[in-house]
C-alpha cells in the first residue's frame, strides 16, 4: 500500500470557543485546509511551525517524540484545535515539527473521528458501517 492523504480543515478551537461567547464573528475563526498524510502508525495531529503561527496557537505542552528516521526529539504541544475530515470533526492537541514539515493525521484523532484507511482505494474514508454519526467503543 502506498502513503494515503487527506484532505483535512484545522480549526483554532479556541477561536470557535471565542465566537460562540460573542467576542469574534465566525469569519475571524482562524483556520486552514491541508492535505495531511494519513499515518496510522503514528499517534496524533503533527502540523508545522507556519501553521502554528497562522492559526495563533499557543504552547501547552512539550513532549518527546520519536521521528520516522529513528531520532528522538522535543516537540511543543499546542491546542487545542478542531479537525474537520467530511462530515466528521474532533478536537486535539497537535505535535509542531519544526520547519514547514507535512501534517500528519494519526491514530488518536481518526479513531475519535471514527474514520479508516480503505486499502483498496488508498483513501481516508468514513467509517461504512456508520455513515452519518460516528461511533466510540467505551469498553
Amino acid at each position: 500500500m502506498g502513503l494515503v492523504y487527506a484532505a483535512i480543515e484545522i480549526i483554532n478551537a479556541g477561536d470557535i470557543e471565542v465566537a460562540n461567547r460573542g467576542y469574534i464573528k465566525e469569519i475571524e475563526i482562524r483556520r486552514t485546509n491541508v492535505r495531511a498524510m494519513v499515518d496510522s502508525g503514528a499517534y496524533m495531529l503533527a502540523i508545522n511551525e507556519d501553521i502554528k503561527l497562522q492559526l495563533g496557537l499557543r504552547q501547552v505542552d512539550k513532549k518527546l517524540a520519536t521521528l520516522a528516521d529513528g531520532s528522538t526529539i522535543h516537540l511543543p504541544v499546542v491546542g487545542p484545535v478542531e479537525i474537520r475530515f467530511s462530515n466528521r470533526k474532533t478536537n486535539v492537541m497537535a505535535m509542531v515539527l519544526p520547519g514547514n514539515e507535512e501534517v500528519l493525521l494519526g491514530a488518536i484523532p481518526m479513531e475519535d473521528m471514527d474514520v479508516i484507511i480503505d486499502p483498496l482505494k488508498q483513501q481516508l474514508i468514513v467509517h461504512p458501517e456508520r455513515p452519518y454519526i460516528p461511533k466510540m467503543s467505551m469498553k
